[in-house]
């Protein structure tokens, strides 16, 4: 999968455009006219932070469907194949405790994800590719993980842990760029063109390696919501033989706001930023559980 996290790059974008709209309405200035006030500077880079993630959050529906391409059929399912889909989603999330979420299929190589705010009210969006190189017990394994993942909360727990992130990235890059324009620049009152550009690089430093810690806890999440597939259906088996088709194929790539709630995920270069385990852990890990 070429893309890492599900919703990073939309959070990061969008903390970025708050950043900037901040310091054009003085904020960064009043901050610093007498100096750094660190406790004035914490609070505000945790409304920045939590907002920016939770901004996130409450767009990731729209920004799934735009960026994939997706189309809704919960509404209006055609033929028996898509009504056999949306009867599945919904018999697991009554069976999750969850309200129905929206069902879309989207083109594209094996794949499915899920994302939304609220657990009532989420979106499973799943590849014509998954569909079309499945079995039905196989898809119905890749939906119940999918399902699992709204009912574990998985997208708000993601968005707390990226708020915390994001209060850091704030922070810690508004304290470096004040160091850097006195020390460097020599900016004697205020703050200098030096301090706007510091803090914008390591706001996107700090945001790459702020990933690593997201793309940790995305991996932990996946072996839960293949857990929670298992115990949906009953039996590990099936999610066993979605987890060995997809290891035979090549997973089609989300785009980056939306690989973290996908169902495969193959490690890259970057291991370490991967938002999902190896399918052979994955495997092993339900293979433990038979």
């Amino acid at each position: 999968m070429k893309r890492i996290f599900l919703f990073i790059a939309t959070n990061l974008a969008v903390v970025l455009l708050l950043s900037i709209v901040a310091s054009l309405l003085g904020v960064d200035r009043i901050l610093t006219q007498n100096g750094l006030n660190m406790e004035n500077l914490l609070w505000f880079s945790a409304i920045m932070g939590f907002g920016g993630a939770f901004i996130s959050l409450l767009i990731s529906k729209q920004v799934a469907l735009w960026s994939t391409g997706a189309h809704l059929i919960s509404g209006s399912p055609e033929g028996a194949h898509e009504r056999w889909l949306v009867d599945t989603v919904y018999r697991l999330a009554d069976k999750a405790n969850i309200g129905r979420p929206d069902v879309a299929i989207y083109e594209g190589e094996p794949n499915a994800f899920a994302t939304g705010a609220f657990k009532n009210s989420a979106l499973v969006a799943v590849s014509t590719g998954l569909l079309e190189s499945m079995s039905r017990e196989e898809v119905e394994a890749v939906l119940g993980h999918e399902v699992t993942h709204i009912s574990n909360g998985d997208m708000v727990t993601l968005t707390l842990i990226q708020g915390v992130l994001n209060t850091f990235v704030f922070f810690l890059s508004r304290v470096v760029g004040y160091i850097v324009d006195r020390a460097v620049f020599r900016t004697e009152r205020g703050v200098g063109p030096g301090f706007y550009i510091t803090v914008i690089v390591c706001q996107i430093v700090f945001g790459i390696l702020a990933s690593l810690i997201v793309a940790y806890f995305s991996r932990r999440r996946e072996f839960r919501a293949d857990a929670g597939s298992a115990h949906l259906l009953g039996n590990p088996q099936p999610m066993i033989g979605a987890l060995m088709r997809l290891g035979g194929m090549q997973p089609g790539a989300l785009p980056q706001s939306l690989s973290a709630f996908g169902i495969s995920g193959a490690p890259g270069w970057a291991t370490l930023f991967a938002s999902h385990p190896p399918i052979e852990q994955r495997i092993a890990a339900l293979q433990g559980r038979a």
